[in-house]
């Protein structure tokens, strides 16, 4: 390809076209235009030649397809997002040297093949950050509650990051306002606004408090590194954050917060608790995992000292951590209405669970349960163990895997190992079933059939 065609000029429809430039340059390397001889023309961007340029030529007719590799689509979408306004002419220059040398992008020596890896690096951390620092505040409208938020990104993110949220937030009326525009969702469809300002969005709401409580309790002084955390909030974001203005007193009583988390744990030889009171507030404190750091309560365990029967849970759910008792909420009136049936007394009983803090994901104003993995089983089985030696039973009931593992330290089959007591280590006998949150999930018959195994497996406890 020989540059002989007059200097032509390029118009794409918005900052972020990367659909609108690659139409446009491929008919640009069909009509042979080399790189020097094209000038893109972007909205809102100041023209970059001192001179206008000719329309496009037409492709050739006999101009063969055009090249270009995965690899360079995946970088150019990103990188055309990026606020260097030379970004089109380096992407056009690469997809140009593209026909003739099909690998290009495998050179990652390549000053050319560097720089569009560096805008899309760039780009990809500012999508990153909006997603997590986008706070709503939420406004009440003739229509319910509507949620705005204002950000303010370092490149022309706002359009590709919007399904993020529109997959995030689905139930929810949403706003992000920022000064290139803005995108409204209104529950079933997207739609764009004009560029808007830090006034627009609203300066708090009564969720904030809740918001900047949440994340006063989450700070984990013990994993504190000053300077990674700048790193990964950096702090041109501050000044749009509620939680921002707590950060330097956590900052500056961390080490104090820190030594009271250690003499709350144990002392110093690393023993446990001494008394079921002790070790409720040593729940309270534990910050071990990511669901203690999670805003939520503990709910300790409830029940007599010198209970012979202990009978435990997964986790508590959203009733038990507003209630700070377990086994309150539905799944709780399931095993109470079994125990009933068979004469079994849950008030002797010990009421515990594998997991002492709520783990949930929030959608709209509800907390949905999420199952906590293997790893955070195996961190709260040090306080299950603690309330096991102080409470002594004779026979213990899991509720389901998740309980199981917290016992026996290993994952089981639940189906497969109910039915039978087990013998474990400190003499007590261990009766595995299904936890009860199991049969509001069935069907009328499967939860009648799941109904009655689970009424025999509490029976057999009872009697063990």
């Amino acid at each position: 390809m020989t540059g002989t065609i007059a200097r032509v000029t390029m118009a794409i429809g918005a900052p972020d076209d990367f659909d609108g430039w690659r139409d446009g340059a491929r008919r640009l390397i069909q009509a042979g235009v080399a790189p020097d001889r094209v000038g893109w023309s972007v909205p809102g961007q100041a023209a970059r030649d001192l001179f206008a340029g000719d329309d496009p030529p037409a492709p050739r007719a006999d101009a063969p397809p055009v090249r270009a590799s995965r690899d360079f689509l995946d970088l150019a979408g990103r990188a055309a997002l990026h606020r260097d306004p030379g970004r089109f002419d380096l992407l056009y220059r690469v997809l140009w040297r593209l026909q003739a040398v099909p690998r290009l992008m495998a050179d990652r020596a390549d000053p050319d093949v560097r720089a569009i890896d560096a805008l899309a690096r760039a780009v990809r951390r500012d999508m990153h950050k909006m997603r997590a620092f986008v706070r709503f505040r939420v406004v009440e409208t003739g229509q319910g509650e509507h949620y705005v938020a204002w950000f303010e990104p370092m490149h022309h993110i706002l359009r590709a990051n919007a399904g993020f949220f529109v997959r995030r937030f689905a139930a929810m009326r949403w706003s992000i306002l920022t000064p290139q525009g803005a995108v409204h969702w209104d529950g079933a469809a997207l739609h764009e606004g004009p560029p808007a300002s830090r006034t627009d969005c609203p300066a708090g709401d009564p969720a904030e408090a809740l918001w900047r409580t949440y994340y006063a309790s989450i700070f984990n002084p013990a994993r504190l590194k000053i300077d990674a955390m700048v790193k990964e909030m950096p702090r041109r974001y501050w000044k749009n954050l509620p939680e921002a203005d707590l950060i330097p007193e956590l900052i500056a009583s961390a080490q104090a917060r820190e030594a009271a988390m250690i003499a709350l744990g144990g002392d110093n030889a690393g023993r446990p608790p001494a008394t079921l009171a002790a070790l409720d507030e040593a729940v309270a404190a534990c910050r071990r995992c990511a669901i203690g750091c999670n805003g939520t309560r503990a709910v300790p365990g409830k029940g007599p000292p010198d209970a012979r029967l202990m009978i435990v849970g997964e986790q508590p759910g959203d009733h038990e951590e507003q209630a700070g008792h377990p086994f309150v909420g539905p799944a709780g009136h399931v095993l109470r209405q079994h125990a009933d049936a068979i004469g079994l007394n849950l008030a002797v009983a010990r009421l515990t669970n594998a997991v002492r803090h709520f783990k949930h994901v929030s959608q709209g104003k509800q907390r949905l349960h999420q199952t906590p993995t293997a790893r955070e089983i195996d961190t709260c089985r040090w306080w299950l163990d603690a309330e096991r030696a102080l409470i002594r039973p004779r026979v213990i009931v899991a509720l389901g895997a998740s309980a199981a593992r917290a016992i026996l330290g290993r994952t089981i089959g639940v189906q497969q190992e109910r039915g039978r007591l087990i013998a474990l280590d400190d003499g007590a006998r261990l009766v595995i079933t299904s936890h009860p949150a199991h049969q509001l999930r069935l069907g009328e018959a499967a939860r009648a059939d799941e109904a009655a195994r689970f009424a025999a497996d509490l029976a057999l406890a009872a009697r063990g």
